[in-house]
């Protein structure tokens, strides 16, 4: 199953989960952008968002406006809808209308076959950002070992080019594949003050001693953090 969290109180951009993007709310638009690959939930704390999925006829239920992130929402909604231990959960997160669905389905296909690794207990994706993108303290960067294990997460430039000849800059997507069963182990653990600081929830898994699996993806999506990213996203939708 696909996860969306649509919370409507974002610090940086109110509403913006039900932001127009073609006359269509920017979570539908998302939502609809992968339902061909699996079932669709969004998860929201707004029966706002509850009455406009319903108008789609996207399934959508209701949870707590108190959660740390969007993966402590999903893991809610995934408990109210009844999910088994070895489901396949997709966390695809509000913001990413134009989310290619090769995208998820490498995530997808990742889970998979990682699901018997206890280690490992969340599957994500990244793809190579330019010198100028790893600037952006709105893209995340990560950085990986030879098997594409996540070391560490940061909004910050990582790794930091001390000789400025660094160019392969890992920028992550925040697409998160679980089982149900590791979903739970993750929001059962505490918050990290890594978690915090940075604003990253993946950083509590590492934070705990848990891998992070990635793989690389080609793709044009890009998250939408502020309005200004909004504007991109109408221009985009009119090419």
């Amino acid at each position: 199953m696909i996860i969306i969290p649509a919370r409507i109180g974002s610090s940086r951009f109110p509403n913006k989960v039900l932001a127009d993007i073609g006359g269509i709310p920017m979570v539908i638009r998302t939502a609809k952008a992968v339902e061909s690959i699996d079932n669709v939930l969004i998860a929201t704390d707004a029966q706002e968002v509850i009455d406009i999925a319903l108008k789609y006829n996207i399934q959508a239920v209701m949870t707590l406006d108190t959660h740390q992130s969007g993966t402590d929402r999903i893991y809610e909604a995934a408990k109210r809808v009844g999910l088994s231990d070895d489901e396949v959960i997709i966390n695809v997160q509000g913001d990413e209308p134009f989310i290619e669905t090769d995208v998820v389905e490498a995530i997808f296909h990742l889970t998979n076959k990682n699901k018997q690794d206890t280690s490992i207990i969340m599957n994500t994706c990244y793809k190579l950002i330019t010198n100028q993108e790893a600037d952006d303290p709105n893209i995340v960067k990560v950085v990986a070992n030879e098997n594409d294990m996540a070391l560490y997460f940061s909004r910050s430039k990582i790794p930091y080019p001390r000789d400025d000849h660094f160019k392969d800059y890992k920028g992550h997507l925040g697409i998160y594949g679980f089982t149900m069963k590791s979903l739970e182990k993750f929001c059962k653990s505490t918050p990290a003050p890594l978690e915090d600081i940075e604003k990253l929830e993946q950083l509590r898994a590492l934070y705990h001693g848990f891998n992070i699996s990635m793989v690389k993806v080609e793709t044009e999506s890009f998250g939408i953090d502020t309005p200004e990213d909004l504007k991109k996203a109408i221009q985009h939708h009119q090419l």
